[in-house]
């Protein structure tokens, strides 16, 4: 499968990243050194995972997808960004991992993506691997994202890049841990490299 053919399944996918974000994505990922290893956080039904497989394919990279695949809070039932469609009726969970497992098999990115099913900091616990890339856009509560920001933008090789989704300078338009952890990491070693939408791009100096 062509990049340009991927690029548009991911287009078609469910999930919340508009299409310049995604394309910007991609972009960032193709720009990884040969052999790249990146990480998203938060994969919901793989639409990041196929902007960002894509452009690690591109350099011969490792897409590590880091997702429990039971939803943030905004996506339980009865709030905002529920979809019933998702919940599995075996035991009444939301429950995106099927999905996201068909998504990257439709991409033809298995050789590419390598799911990580659970809890973040749990896994951050477990695994020592540095990235070229972290992609932050797991649950947006202050819990969950300063867990991920904690765990992985350590992660993050010098030279390699901090990507966080769904940064708001205004607080009508969004949530403030995602703006709080990128605050954090302008002044924790990273130099704000990029923007497209509300994603941010952060450059590790030092």
């Amino acid at each position: 499968m062509t990049s340009d053919e991927r690029l548009a399944l991911a287009l078609l996918t469910p999930g919340f990243m508009p299409p310049d974000e995604g394309l910007a994505l991609y972009e960032l990922a193709r720009s990884r050194p040969e052999g790249a290893t990146l990480l998203e956080v938060g994969a919901w039904c793989g639409r990041s995972s196929v902007f960002l497989g894509t452009g690690a394919a591109e350099v011969g990279g490792v897409l590590f997808s880091l997702d429990h695949h039971r939803g943030s809070e905004e996506n339980q039932a009865g709030w905002e960004y529920f979809d019933a469609s998702l919940v599995d009726p075996a035991d009444g969970r939301l429950n995106t991992l099927p999905h996201w497992q068909r998504t990257i098999a439709l991409a033809d990115l298995e050789a590419v993506v390598v799911g990580i099913v659970g809890e973040s900091g749990l896994v951050g616990s477990r695994l020592s691997t540095s990235f070229d890339l972290v992609f932050i856009d797991g649950g947006h509560g202050e819990e969950p994202a300063w867990t991920d920001y904690r765990t992985w933008a350590p992660r993050v090789k010098v030279g390699g890049v901090l990507a966080i989704h769904d940064v708001f300078h205004d607080p009508a338009e969004g949530g403030r841990p995602p703006y709080e952890i990128y605050c954090a990491a302008l002044s924790e070693g990273f130099e704000d490299v990029s923007r497209c939408g509300s994603l941010r791009v952060l450059e590790r100096l030092t």
